[in-house]
């Protein structure tokens, strides 16, 4: 599984997103205490659960064209796409286990 912390360009990210059948964005700041305790949880999920879904972390603060193209303000917000389309977008208080619940019936159709 790769995992990549900032991206260049808008571009790079949509091609990640086009070329994979499913993209994980997490988007926070170091600032964030809420992010930077979620960000872990939801990556080892991927990892364990969902090893096909590529996650990649996006700080706000360094990508704001980023993260103004993909309307992702607050943080944390995680936004899953499925097939190049957003299928998921969770923002602030988000639960793992509901996350992990959005996510597994996409994946299955998916993958399995």
């Amino acid at each position: 599984m790769k995992n990549h912390k900032i991206h260049q360009s808008i571009e790079n990210l949509q091609k990640i997103i086009e070329t994979n059948s499913a993209v994980l964005l997490y988007f926070s700041t170091n600032s964030c205490s809420v992010g930077e305790a979620l960000e872990p949880k939801v990556k080892n999920l991927t990892t364990t659960l969902f090893p096909k879904i590529q996650f990649i972390s996006i700080d706000l603060n360094m990508s704001p064209e980023i993260s103004a193209n993909f309307s992702a303000f607050v943080e944390p917000t995680i936004l899953v796409f499925f097939e190049g389309k957003e299928t998921i977008r969770r923002s602030r208080n988000i639960s793992v286990f509901e996350l992990e619940d959005a996510i597994k019936r996409p994946y299955q159709l998916i993958f399995e």
